[in-house]
């Protein structure tokens, strides 16, 4: 969040003491920030010009008194930490050559664009010194930059590190300055490092440069990506604007330098924070108001559209008001209502409203005390989708159309892109004078490997569509699966009738995929959570093989109650259906068919396989989310297969505390896996083979240092003799990377199984892009894998073969999905015990994909 609106757009009020609405304004809360104190805002990114020339602010960039190059002591920004981690020097069978060979040549168009820069191109590093020290970064900034010295290079510099592109004549540099009341300031500009156009440092330098470029276009940074308000895409049906924009970033890959441009969209709704409150507070009343609304808002971001900028709420301030006063720089105290009338020409209609609060966190220093801003709800504008609105079939239908633009569609905004920059005067002469020139769109050769044959009962299925094969489930019988002789359906009296149709349907199918379904136990209860879970305690006894609940809508309570007891208090698969989705006319079959794949599952069963020419391999996917109700617990999922042909699984989940989302308790749950596959097959696993997913921007060195070394125990400690060998990859499916095909001079999505491992990949890393998923609308994204330690030695052909053929085998879409079948195994699972269960499930049910 940048901080240069923090003085201009928010008022930091102090707690008046003859207003007592609600909650009082008290030690509660940091301490407030007093916009006339620019030391004080410093470090949260603001920079103050009072005692500065105006021929000083003149020469300041104001993206340079906004950027932040390093945190203190010299730490690289999060988001480039994982570009000095370096796996591929230990693996030595990829260490020369990572690519493969098998498969169709394909030749691609990508996001990419070069970036060139002279043959022998460094960067400078000075640490700059003031004497006597100076507090304020704008004035360190502007004293520096007013000599001669300085003035005609390309310069970044944040107060304290100071970039050059040309090195200055002597090592160490003193330069002296007056400030605008005649005190003497000593500058001393020493050299401390050179670096190469491929060090993160430099790659961080050059992101500062685009996003100077892009705020010369009339572009707006909101978070890490920026937008254009001028050119707005109006829903007013749903009252909603969308903002497009780009996500860009510049990184070293295989032989170059090269910038990277995607299209993002900001949704905004057009309705400010204060239209919301008033409509909530006709929805609930006054009673109980201040705590639903505090429930609805805190965590969501705003956005304030006179400086285009985002903030979060943390909390509603019902104490303060916009008559109330705070002190301005100059020492003298005005009004919320005046101060927004003089600065923007903006009236407030709503006097009485209270005020959002808002937590600044330090850029500079993640220890120091957050600091406290008020903003008006009457100029805040939520961002985003609510869980609420993401649940209206026909909003999400239009926002996706918007939003989901076609390859060509793409292609068409990253060339405008790519020209306004050209066009662009400001833009041309702030790349020329850091010595960089923005070249041609990129183009590669990708491969396509084989498709894959489904393996079923009595049949080798080659589906008609690659990505689908949902039709030819009813035609041919499962691998295997338990009968349900006794189960249980819980519905209200009103389900009884579609409850009844549904059955029989359920037996039709069955039959077809030799699924024997015995006629359930019916129990009906009132339209209410408690109704359903004690009729549940009630009838369940030891033998009931599954639950299932026929619910009269989606209202959360309904299923979380359920979910949770018979996932951990009475472990038994559970399988809850609403009302409305057995109403559809016309797809009651299809709907019947994944019903039962999905009660196949959970009772054990298998549906479908391909060949696995590695024998004794077992495959593992782990992922980590967020707890929903308590944020300083992580949830870790674990699933692993447990027979040679990858069709049954073993699952384990628990939460953990942690402020990082790395796993503590991989080895316990690997040596659990290798237990269950030794039971199977009297053998411990040749190989092992871990997809890991969730993983953050900057955990990369914390995965090689803390979980590998867990696995790699868990695997050696299991056998005497000798141990199986591992492999780990990471699994990012949120990557920027796109890729065309071009087709009678137009672009489309690259075909299934399409394999990028050269060129648009990282020197440092065996890494691989692979599309395993078919988009029909928009544009397909591929999944990104980074191979960070592997002893099974796979050549580059068999490891993307196996991740393709891995992505297959997810038995809750009969179909390809986006990453291989373990791991979003462990998405599903994580996702249950985060949103609903909050506790660990019973080991009772370890054994089966309950969680489906």
């Amino acid at each position: 969040m940048s901080g240069r609106a923090r003085v201009r757009a928010r008022g930091i009020a102090r707690s008046p003491s003859a207003v007592e609405m609600g909650r009082p304004q008290s030690s509660q809360w940091p301490t407030s920030v007093d916009p006339s104190n620019n030391e004080a805002l410093s470090d949260c990114g603001f920079v103050g010009t009072s005692g500065i020339s105006q021929q000083y602010k003149d020469n300041i960039s104001s993206d340079d008194a906004g950027c932040t190059f390093m945190e203190r002591g010299g730490k690289i920004r999060r988001d480039f930490l994982d570009l000095g981690v370096c796996t591929r020097e230990k693996l030595t069978h990829v260490r020369d050559c990572k690519t493969g060979s098998s498969g169709i040549p394909v030749k691609l168009v990508t996001n990419l664009f070069s970036l060139d820069l002279p043959q022998d191109w460094q960067l400078y590093q000075y640490h700059v010194t003031y004497t006597p020290n100076l507090e304020s970064r704008r004035m360190r900034i502007a004293l520096l930059y007013s000599h001669r010295e300085l003035s005609n290079k390309a310069k970044a510099f944040d107060g304290v590190i100071l970039f050059l592109s040309q090195k200055l004549e002597e090592k160490v540099t003193e330069l002296s300055s007056e400030t605008q009341r005649g005190e003497a300031v000593k500058m001393t500009v020493t050299l401390t490092r050179e670096l190469p156009a491929s060090s993160p440092v430099c790659l961080q330098v050059f992101s500062i440069i685009f996003r100077k470029i892009l705020k010369k276009l009339s572009m707006y940074q909101i978070g890490r990506n920026f937008y254009k308000p001028s050119e707005p895409v109006e829903i007013p049906q749903h009252n909603l604007s969308l903002w497009p924009g780009f996500t860009v970033s510049v990184s070293q890959f295989e032989s170059r330098l090269l910038f990277s441009a995607d299209v993002s969209y900001k949704i905004l709704r057009n309705e400010t924070v204060l239209e919301f409150m008033t409509g909530l507070c006709r929805q609930t009343g006054m009673s109980g108001f201040t705590q639903t609304c505090e429930k609805q808002l805190i965590g969501f971001i705003v956005l304030t559209r006179y400086n285009n900028k985002t903030y979060r709420i943390d909390d509603i301030d019902w104490s303060v008001k916009p008559t109330h006063t705070f002190q301005k720089r100059d020492g003298t105290e005005i009004t919320y209502v005046d101060y927004y009338k003089q600065q923007y020409d903006i009236t407030l209609s709503d006097l009485n409203q209270p005020m959002l609060v808002s937590l600044l966190k330090s850029k500079r220093n993640d220890n120091a005390e957050a600091q406290m801003a008020h903003l008006i709800p009457e100029l805040c504008f939520l961002t985003g989708l609510s869980s609420r609105v993401t649940s209206d079939f026909q909003l999400m239908k239009v926002v996706a159309e918007e939003m989901r633009l076609s390859p060509s569609g793409r292609q068409q905004r990253l060339a405008r892109l790519a020209d306004d920059i050209h066009r662009n005067k400001d833009a041309r002469f702030e790349l020329e004078t850091w010595g960089l020139h923005l070249g041609c769109q990129m183009s590669l050769t990708g491969r396509v490997v084989p498709s894959e044959k489904i393996l079923m009962q009595d049949h080798i299925c080659q589906p008609t569509s690659a990505a689908d094969w949902s039709k030819d489930m009813r035609s041919w019988k499962i691998l295997s699966t338990p009968s349900l002789n006794k189960w249980l359906i819980i519905c209200s009296d009103r389900a009884e009738n579609v409850t009844e149709n549904f059955l029989s349907c359920l037996r039709r199918v069955g039959n077809s995929m030799g699924f024997h379904v015995d006629c359930p136990k019916i129990i009906k209860v009132q339209e209410t959570p408690a109704a359903f879970l004690s009729a549940i305690q009630k009838h369940f006894d030891p033998g009931v093989q599954l639950v299932m609940c026929i619910l009269p809508s989606n209202q959360q309570n309904y299923y979380d109650s359920i979910k949770k007891y018979l996932s951990s208090d009475c472990p038994v698969p559970s399988q809850c259906v609403l009302v409305r989705t057995l109403n559809k006319q016309g797809m009651m079959m299809s709907v019947a068919t994944k019903i039962a794949m999905q009660m196949t599952c959970k009772l054990g069963g298998e549906l479908w396989a391909v060949e696995i020419p590695l024998k004794s391999l077992m495959v593992v996917g782990i992922d980590v989310c967020k707890d929903a109700f308590n944020k300083g617990m992580v949830v870790v999922g674990f699933v692993a297969s447990i027979n040679p042909r990858i069709t049954r699984w073993f699952s384990r989940c628990i939460l953990q505390k942690t402020t990082t989302d790395v796993a503590d308790c991989l080895k316990v749950f690997m040596i659990g896996a290798l237990n269950k596959w030794y039971k199977h097959n009297h053998d411990l696993p040749a190989r092992v083979i871990v997809y890991r997913d969730g993983v953050g921007d900057g955990q990369l060195k914390t995965l090689v240092e803390y979980e590998v070394p867990q696995l790699l125990s868990s695997v050696t400690e299991a056998s005497s003799n000798v141990s199986s060998k591992l492999s780990v990859i990471v699994v990012r499916k949120k990557c920027t990377q796109r890729f065309f095909t071009e087709v009678n001079r137009t672009v489309q999505n690259p075909p299934l199984g399409t394999v990028v491992d050269s060129e648009a990949t990282r020197p440092e890393c065996y890494d691989f892009y692979l599309i395993s998923q078919a988009a029909c609308r928009g544009t397909v994204n591929p999944t990104y894998y980074n191979v960070i330690y592997d002893d099974n030695g796979l050549k580059p052909d068999h490891m993307q073969r196996l991740t393709f053929k891995l992505c297959h085998l997810y038995y809750n879409w009969p179909g390809l999905i986006s990453i291989p079948a373990p791991c979003q195994y462990a998405h599903k699972l994580t996702f249950l015990v985060a949103q609903s269960i909050h506790k660990e499930p019973s080991l009772e049910l370890a054994n089966s994909l309950f969680y489906l």
